[in-house]
């Protein structure tokens, strides 16, 4: 799915960040009360990003002094950019695409992460069980694997190699549109394509499950943070309470999606009408599994290992030959996170 891209080239974000950090953006208070703020999502809206609707809808950001936009994505690159421009103040993007952006800016940080949201990132390859494809990554040999030309899956594919101690081009990549994904599974063209693991429903509609296998990067051992919750260096160092504002109505919210998807799936349905509300609590069922992936039971939704991200650094500057380390701690900024207490999920 295209929401989710690391960063390709960069000198492509260099011209743009080049012809855009030319004049900082000014945020004037739209009412004597309510700051506004402006946050992109990653890509549509839908049950992945429903606490973020229902956190809207039920004035958690109203109560924090916030006036919260929440304005349709294009892709993980597009909000890293989008933030560093000034074109928004926060947003919602992939962290190892941020690692990557920082090694490639250097200095002092334009966008850092403070609330991680996938404590897990939700890759996999999917395929189709009578094309060869069990549920060992080894079945991959061989194989005709769908993805789109630059998307963080692909990607990724590489520290899984390293991780099974085989040749990056294990097997083969077909490309192709994230919209023709689900078709060339289905004619039999390829025989498995890379997902976001939330975002494979419009497969699973379309297929049984019973005939298709689900091969997660984690299986490899690949223990990779996803999409963080990103803000501008302009408003952590002028205004850190409104980020903190926002990250506690925001945590607030995911904390009650996970008791009621339900409730969030509606507001998230009242902005987005075309929703199939049931299909959207059960992608949500899929996004809450690396939402509140196994390390929060300890640290709580929103914060990261300093260990496992440091070795996520370390692999993103190693597969993609990056010149410059970017710090962990640059990278992921915990100063404003809602209290532990609050970010602990009920048993």
């Amino acid at each position: 799915m295209k929401r989710r891209l690391f960063l390709g080239s960069a000198s492509a974000l260099a011209t743009t960040l080049g012809t855009t950090l030319a004049a900082p953006a000014v945020w004037a208070q739209s009412s004597p009360k309510l700051t506004p703020l402006r946050f992109t999502l990653d890509f549509r809206i839908n049950g992945q990003v429903a606490p973020f609707f229902l956190a809207q809808s039920a004035g958690y950001y109203k109560d924090e002094g916030l006036d919260v936009t929440l304005d349709v994505g294009s892709g993980s690159v597009a909000s890293i950019t989008r933030i560093a421009s000034g074109a928004y103040q926060m947003g919602l993007g992939d962290i190892s695409s941020l690692a990557e952006f920082h090694a490639q800016q250097g200095g002092t940080p334009l966008v850092q992460a403070v609330y991680q949201y996938y404590n897990r990132a939700p890759f996999v390859i999917i395929g189709r069980k009578d094309r060869g494809i069990t549920h060992e990554l080894q079945s991959l040999e061989g194989k005709r694997i769908a993805a789109a030309a630059v998307e963080a899956t692909r990607r990724a594919w590489p520290m899984v190699a390293r991780k099974m101690r085989v040749k990056a081009d294990y097997f083969n990549w077909v490309t192709t549109d994230f919209s023709a994904r689900d078709n060339v599974i289905v004619r039999g063209d390829v025989d498995g394509a890379t997902y976001f693991h939330d975002s494979a429903l419009s497969l699973f509609s379309r297929m049984k499950m019973e005939e298709l296998s689900v091969l997660p990067y984690t299986k490899a051992g690949v223990n990779l943070y996803g999409n963080a919750i990103l803000a501008s260096n302009q408003l952590i160092q002028q205004n850190p309470k409104v980020v903190a504002g926002f990250l506690r109505a925001t945590n607030r919210a995911i904390v009650e999606t996970f008791a009621n998807p339900a409730a969030a799936v509606a507001a998230a349905h009242q902005r987005e009408g075309m929703l199939d509300q049931k299909v959207e609590v059960e992608r949500w069922k899929i996004t809450a599994q690396y939402v509140g992936a196994a390390d929060t039971a300890s640290h709580g939704l929103g914060d990261v290992r300093k260990l496992t991200l440091e070795q996520q650094v370390d692999e993103v500057v190693e597969v993609f030959g990056l010149k410059n380390r970017p710090s962990a701690d640059g990278l992921f900024n915990r100063s404003m996170l809602p209290t532990q207490a609050e970010r602990m999920l009920k048993a």
